[in-house]
């Protein structure tokens, strides 16, 4: 471990441009990636690590991660093809040399002494017909190196910040570790033999050991994990303490439900079903999500609780992310009421009606014995009176804020059964642990007859085929999206800003009217834009992923996606459902930036349509950070998190049921309450 006599002038809180070698430069470089403070920067995680601890004789030297220690002779350094830099030296120890090559690092030639030793980190391969020692991390033996010679920590890096220079000012940082207030109970960090959190944070930045890096590493996935199993204990103990209205299950409403379909029910959703239906039936608040792929029927199934809820004359509230989607909602769940002549039930209520119509829409609705109303949170500041409120249905519910309905649940006088769907893909390791209060149904069998949508990866030399595809699809009356992953031209990456790629489109089909569609547009802007290609009246939308969920246009059948590389698979996804729901055949044309091999990830998208098995393989390559971090508002450690380590889950909960068990109050640990209380926040309506 490091030094642990901290500067005593200097504070967590402090700016990172206190820290000795960090000048303005680098300071904006570090704001840059939201680290202000010392605190900040001590939380700044690794990516990951590489083990350069052992050194190695230069003759036993085999291909792969090495360190030397040897004096460095005979350095030169001259221009290569396309004027690269190329600085090249001789490092000597008692056993032999080796030549050692840095590429665009002219800097090298200036700081080479041959007098000193230093310790060399990095890959020994063979290079211009001879093995070398490449790019090896370089300083000046010593009792504690930052750079070589151990376990090196590999941060996320941008060209003004590599990790070199996170290395260099964690060094000066880290003694302030054992600062940080650790917000856990002391007894319970003891009792769980756990690492204190000073420590864990010096082992993940300077690790003695791949064994400490272990410990580390557990403490601080704890840390993430037990409030989240905290509340999860707590949200029950409450929920089963709760009452709510019963929904008793009548056999001849289902039956005449089901019988009046235009199709026949998966066996998924007759299970799933069946287990609302149970639910529904006890006075225990009802809790559970459903996941279901895209074109799955969760609609249906929610409509199918709803029913079982009307025939009892209590009222359903129906909640979607924003108004286009209720509207769309709304039409759906209408025709599903009709043969059942409930279709008068359905009521949308939305912030955009005028306030003659809005009074007539809140009269109705309190006096409509049943009513379905659908909206989005104007429905918690409209006057509905919802006492008599059987079942809140959320859609996409971690994308609905927890404030919205907690207020539903006052306006109401109790907790109502609640119903959460979503489409988006969530592995299954994950949903279990950060939705571990939910009970969990998942969707996965498809109606029959719907057609697979048709997935190419396009490079750029394919690009005049793919675009014979969409005119052929256009002039046969179909509709297309063109999404792209960025609003304004950026430096590097200006082909795939969505301006950008408007206008090139307006210049290529003239003939066609083009719609533009990006989050910094005002919500009836996207509104306006969004109705106009429901009904059919622009033909191509260029957009950004605002179109992720949700939509539903029928007549589109293509789907283009510009810079893939850039998006997770369970993203990829959820933008290739927009497309095929439809009676039309449809195609998903990943617009890939260059010529090269396609990764494997994208080569897998291309190759399976099942959501639940491309949001495992994303938790495997990218790392939950990408779904929990989302959620969770980006927190840092989210990406150390390994969720096939269920032995760190159960420590969690082992740690949740202990708190509990003796008598604590979360209360009396402030920095606690404040994360169980952003954990409760992403997935419960308590």
């Amino acid at each position: 471990m490091l030094s642990s006599s901290p500067n005593s002038s200097l504070k967590l809180s402090d700016s990172i441009d206190s820290l000795p070698g960090v000048g303005a430069k680098t300071a904006l470089a570090f704001k840059a990636r939201g680290i202000k403070s010392i605190k900040d920067l001590l939380f700044y995680l690794p990516n990951r690590h590489e083990n350069y601890s052992i050194i190695t004789p230069i003759n036993r030297l085999r291909p792969g991660r090495v360190t030397i220690r040897a004096k460095l002779n005979h350095s030169t350094s001259r221009r290569g093809r396309r004027g690269l830099s190329i600085t090249e030296a001789i490092a000597s120890d008692t056993s032999g040399s080796v030549r050692v090559v840095w590429f665009n690092q002219p800097y090298r030639l200036r700081n080479i002494s041959g007098g000193h030793e230093y310790f060399l980190s990095g890959e020994f391969k063979l290079s211009n017909k001879q093995f070398s020692l490449i790019n090896p991390y370089t300083e000046i033996v010593s009792d504690l190196p930052v750079n070589s010679a151990r376990i090196i920590p590999i941060y996320s890096e941008t060209k003004l910040l590599n990790s070199s220079m996170i290395r260099r000012a964690m060094k000066a940082a880290l003694p302030l570790a054992n600062r940080i207030k650790d917000y856990n109970p002391r007894w319970l960090v003891q009792y769980l033999k756990l690492m204190t959190l000073a420590q864990a944070i010096n082992q993940m930045q300077y690790p003695e050991s791949e064994q400490k890096l272990k410990l580390a590493s557990c403490r601080l996935q704890f840390d993430e994990l037990f409030p989240i199993l905290l509340a999860n204990e707590l949200s029950r103990q409450q929920r089963e303490l709760a009452r709510t209205l019963k929904v008793p299950f009548k056999l001849d409403i289902a039956k005449e439900f089901v019988s009046r379909l235009p199709f026949k029910l998966t066996d998924d959703q007759r299970k799933i079903i069946w287990q609302i239906y149970l639910d529904m039936q006890g006075e225990i608040p009802m809790n559970r999500l459903v996941e279901g792929d895209v074109g799955s029927g969760k609609t249906v199934v929610a409509v199918m609780a709803a029913v079982m809820a009307m025939s009892e004359g209590y009222k359903i509230a129906f909640m979607a992310p924003t108004e286009l989607l209720a509207a769309q909602h709304a039409q759906t769940i209408k025709r599903l009421l009709e043969p059942l002549g409930l279709a008068d039930h359905l009521i949308l209520l939305t912030g955009s009606m005028k306030e003659k119509n809005k009074r007539y829409v809140i009269e109705q609705a309190n006096k409509i014995n049943g009513a379905f109303i659908v909206g989005t949170h104007s429905l918690l500041t409209s006057g509905i009176n919802w006492k008599d409120l059987a079942l809140v249905i959320i859609d996409e519910q971690h994308r609905f804020g927890v404030d919205q309905r907690q207020q539903l649940q006052k306006l109401a006088g109790y907790l109502p059964h609640c119903l959460s769907i979503t489409a988006t893909p969530i592995p299954r390791s994950l949903a279990l642990t950060i939705f571990n209060d939910l009970d969990l149904s998942r969707l996965v069998e498809l109606p029959i007859g719907r057609k697979p949508i048709k997935s190419f990866l396009t490079t750029p030399s394919d690009i005049p085929d793919f675009f014979r595809n969409l005119i052929e699809q256009l002039s046969n009356g179909r509709q297309a999206y063109v999404v792209c992953p960025y609003i304004r031209p950026k430096s590097d990456y200006d082909q795939l800003a969505v301006e950008s790629i408007y206008q090139m489109y307006q210049k290529k089909l003239p003939k066609y009217r083009i719609g533009l569609l990006h989050g910094q547009l005002s919500a009836e802007q996207q509104n306006k834009v969004m109705r106009s290609f429901i009904k059919g009246e622009i033909s191509i939308l260029v957009a950004t992923t605002v179109i992720e969920v949700g939509v539903d246009v029928p007549n589109a059948s293509v789907m283009a996606i510009y810079g893939p590389e850039r998006f997770g698979l369970a993203q990829l996804h959820q933008l290739r459902g927009r497309v095929g729901r439809g009676e039309y055949e449809s195609y998903c044309f990943l617009i890939l930036s260059d010529n090269l091999e396609p990764p494997m990830r994208l080569r897998q998208f291309i190759a399976t349509e099942n959501g639940f098995a491309l949001s495992e393989l994303d938790l495997a390559l990218r790392g939950p950070g990408a779904i929990y971090g989302k959620l969770q508002h980006g927190k840092r450690m989210a990406s150390l998190m390994n969720f096939d380590d269920h032995g760190v889950v159960d420590l969690a909960k082992r740690g949740a049921v202990s708190f509990l068990n003796r008598g604590e109050n979360v209360i009396n640990y402030p920095g606690l309450a404040k994360r169980v209380k952003l954990a409760q926040q992403l997935t419960y309506l308590n």
